[in-house]
């Protein structure tokens, strides 16, 4: 029997503060009108300043709460966010493999906003090698693009040699976020075949925790409703900025999003 609604799981960690991670993903999904479902690979205890402590979880129960949902309710669309360490990471990648769901967005995390470490450094090779493969789409910033690539960006031209870099890893698409360069916020897809620009004007705040956990988590979401991939990029660029823009005054450092906006398209 088919769903009468889209059915999206988010794989990540879990954030205290409510401004990334399973809570930003959840609120996302909320907000696109898509039935939300989760797999904590982690718990972290964190506020706008920073991460106090992190406590992963077993991969056999990362892999159990997967079954769980699959078996049961089903999936039309994942997100995978914070998966921490190596076996975390093959896991996941495995249990992605099994399944055949269709639409899979990969946001590499490996830093937060604060600067402390999500991700252990082996686990970097264990993405390239087993997870790349098995997503529709990966989102790193230039960090992570630098990370997965090896590649110094700096212009727009290395970024666009990093995607490419990346895309031979295996993912069906790369979306390099542009946010840590100078100028307007721009993102560059890359599927194979061609780049295409997303440009919106970059809002000086410091109101941007979860903006990389949102904007994936919104893609996976408009995957999920039976957008094209250049289409749900767009709406969740949009999404995102306005969430930016339109954010909450809560916290002393890098406050959260309004995951309450609506943009055209949703």
């Amino acid at each position: 029997m088919e769903a009468s609604i889209q059915r999206v799981l988010t794989i990540a960690g879990s954030d205290s503060g409510g401004g990334a991670g399973i809570q930003a993903d959840l609120k996302t999904f909320s907000a696109f009108g898509v039935f939300g479902m989760s797999v904590v690979t982690a718990v972290t205890a964190q506020n706008t300043t920073r991460v106090h402590g992190v406590e992963g979880l077993s991969p056999e129960f990362v892999a159990l709460q997967f079954e769980a949902v699959l078996s049961d309710i089903g999936v039309d669309a994942v997100k995978t966010g914070m998966l921490l360490n190596a076996e975390i990471v093959r896991v996941v990648a495995d249990k992605l493999k099994e399944s055949g769901i269709p639409h899979v967005v990969c946001d590499p995390v490996m830093v937060a906003k604060g600067g402390d470490r999500l991700l252990d450094e082996d686990a970097v090779a264990m993405m390239r090698e087993k997870l790349l493969p098995a997503v529709t789409l990966v989102t790193p910033n230039i960090p992570e693009a630098e990370s997965l690539s090896g590649i110094p960006i700096d212009s727009a031209r290395a970024l666009k040699k990093a995607a490419e870099t990346i895309h031979a890893l295996g993912p069906g698409a790369v979306l390099v976020k542009g946010g840590h360069l100078k100028g307007d916020a721009v993102d560059v897809l890359f599927d194979g075949n061609e780049f295409v620009r997303f440009t919106d004007i970059r809002i000086d705040s410091i109101r941007t925790h979860g903006t990389g956990c949102t904007y994936s988590a919104a893609i996976a979401a408009n995957l999920a409703r039976g957008l094209p991939l250049r289409e749900a990029v767009r709406i969740s660029k949009a999404f995102v900025t306005a969430a930016i823009r339109e954010a909450y005054p809560l916290g002393k450092g890098h406050g959260p999003l309004n995951h309450f906006v609506r943009v055209e398209g949703m």
